[in-house]
């Protein structure tokens, strides 16, 4: 097939990429290569594809409606795996119109693409964060999230939301897929799992919100591609029923993908500290606003779907982890 991966010099769309490759596709990826964080890191990841030869890479911003029209009419496109956008709960705080821009509009011209031009199956990363102030957990689709607490947590309910509107207006199949704390290596440096272990070997202490006292489904990377991976393959059919919030009449779907089994943050710090065979020095501090404290993912409709559950735990992942660090930053 001819795919298009947004977000490819992301963390999770150059794992997808990399997956993919040597399969036979035809894969095609964009990024803006914006500097919410290191974009040395972004271009390493490009880097590390460039020996891919049925991959190749456009830089092309979500937001250029005229570049993402033309992409989509000279590319041809079969399947779409739309991953790009701005992330973060605390930098939305600061900078809301740029949650605006990628995540609204640029779902937007990738919807539209996709409906011009009648693509078999558009699969996107939505957010656990769309849960919000839902007590409830296990986390399931099925649940009402019409009280998210983050404008980043906001936008990614409204990426479902125009999706659906899509699938039904233009019977085109989405999936979207709530990501639940996606770690591992070539992780991104604005999540805990980087920033701890970056912390612990310079020496330095790491901040730990609402005193520690806080449970995150954290999900190894790998786990998450195969998610992705096989989920693009079962596209919906129109026909379901309208009585719970992830069914339709229109072809879509929506799905967790995590690891559905959720860990104390103080047991993560642990493993960090075991990684890495340095001992924590903990800033113990509030919740934070837009934060949660905590998330567990009900994942057997996924696992309904495609026969997959996560295989990778804590200390294996982890360990993974921070031997990549250990080698990327040459410590």
């Amino acid at each position: 097939m001819k795919l298009l991966v947004t977000g490819m010099a992301g963390f999770i769309g150059h794992a997808v990429a990399k997956r993919l490759a040597g399969q036979g596709h035809d894969l095609v990826g964009i990024d803006n290569l914006n500097d919410y964080y290191d974009v040395a890191l972004k271009h390493a990841r490009l880097s590390d594809l460039i020996k891919c030869d049925d991959v190749r890479f456009i830089e092309l911003d979500l937001a250029d409606s005229e570049g993402m029209s033309a992409l989509f009419a000279a590319e041809q496109f079969d399947r779409v795996i739309h991953l790009a956008a701005q992330a973060g709960v605390r930098y939305s705080l600061d900078n809301p119109h740029a949650y605006a821009e990628s995540n609204l509009v640029g779902h937007l011209n990738v919807l539209e693409g996709c409906r011009r031009h009648s693509i078999e199956h558009l699969v996107y990363a939505s957010s656990s964060s769309v849960y919000g102030m839902n007590e409830k957990v296990p986390f399931a689709t099925h649940d009402a999230v019409d009280h998210p607490i983050s404008l980043y947590a906001a936008t990614k309910k409204a990426n479902e939301l125009m999706a659906h509107t899509y699938s039904h207006l233009y019977e085109l199949p989405t999936t979207g897929l709530r990501f639940f704390t996606v770690y591992g290596p070539w992780g991104r440096p604005d999540m805990a799992p980087f920033k701890f272990t970056q912390a612990l070997l310079e020496g330095k202490p790491i901040q730990v919100n609402n005193h520690g006292d806080m449970q995150r489904d954290f999900t190894y990377i790998d786990d998450i591609v195969e998610g992705v991976v096989r989920i693009l393959d079962v596209i919906p059919a129109s026909g379901n029923s309208t009585s719970a919030p992830d069914t339709s009449t229109a072809p879509y779907a929506l799905y967790n993908i995590g690891n559905g089994s959720p860990v104390a943050l103080m047991d993560f710090i642990r493993a960090i500290e075991r990684a890495t065979g340095c001992d924590a020095k903990c800033d113990f501090r509030g919740m934070q606003p837009g934060d949660v404290p905590r998330t567990w993912a009900d994942t057997e409709a996924l696992f309904d779907a495609t026969g997959y559950r996560p295989q990778v735990g804590i200390e294996e992942g982890v360990a993974r982890f921070v031997e990549w660090y250990r080698n990327f930053y040459q410590i």
